[in-house]
């Protein structure tokens, strides 16, 4: 019984031994079969990994150097050298600091410069600053008609003091009385209204 019991364990042994071997050279077969492509894919991940990562390291550096170039703008406005670098490196930071340097000289002139900014918010804000400059009621209404205006109750008021100065009472009530209560210039509309108007 026992020497029954080897001879099977001794079958199994190179049962599973040989499977062993079978698999180890379907293996083989197969990493030989397509060893470039995994070597290619291999290289492609390193070097996706790589670039991503120098990506980053660059683009860190970039808005180091803007806000460096920014600290000297604050320190001397008038630093030419230092704009063009900012222009640069950032546009869309240069064109904020242009901006706010145009809202605290009132410098219309470098507002307009600034009327096709590729920033969005900024763009809204110089449609504002320049309409609310010119004194009419017409680009004033035009820029609170865009639905992604910032200051629209603002322009409305700007515009409805216009033409309460034109004397025009009916369209200066029509354009106050657009402002909703939950806006936090409601209680000037309402004011307007009741003193400037009736």
């Amino acid at each position: 019984m026992s020497l029954k019991n080897d001879i099977e364990m001794v079958k199994e042994e190179l049962n599973s031994e040989e499977k062993f071997f079978e698999k180890a050279v379907m293996t083989e077969k197969f990493v030989s079969k397509y060893k470039y492509l995994m070597i290619g894919a291999f290289v492609v991940i390193v070097v996706a990994v790589g670039g991503n990562i120098a990506y980053d390291i660059n683009k860190n550096n970039t808005i180091t150097a803007a806000n460096e170039t920014l600290a000297t703008l604050e320190k001397n406005p008038m630093d030419t050298t230092a704009l063009s670098t900012l222009k640069t490196l950032s546009p869309s930071l240069h064109d904020v600091w242009v901006y706010s340097q145009a809202v605290a000289s009132k410098d219309m002139d470098a507002l307009k410069g600034l009327q096709n900014s590729k920033t969005e918010l900024l763009n809204d804000l110089v449609t504002y600053e320049l309409a609310q400059d010119s004194k009419d009621a017409s680009k004033l209404d035009a820029y609170a008609s865009k639905q992604s205006s910032i200051y629209i109750d603002l322009a409305q008021i700007q515009s409805a003091v216009i033409l309460l100065n034109d004397g025009k009472m009916d369209l200066a009530h029509s354009k106050l009385s657009t402002i909703k209560e939950n806006s936090s210039l409601y209680k000037i509309a309402k004011a307007l209204l009741h003193y400037g108007i009736k």
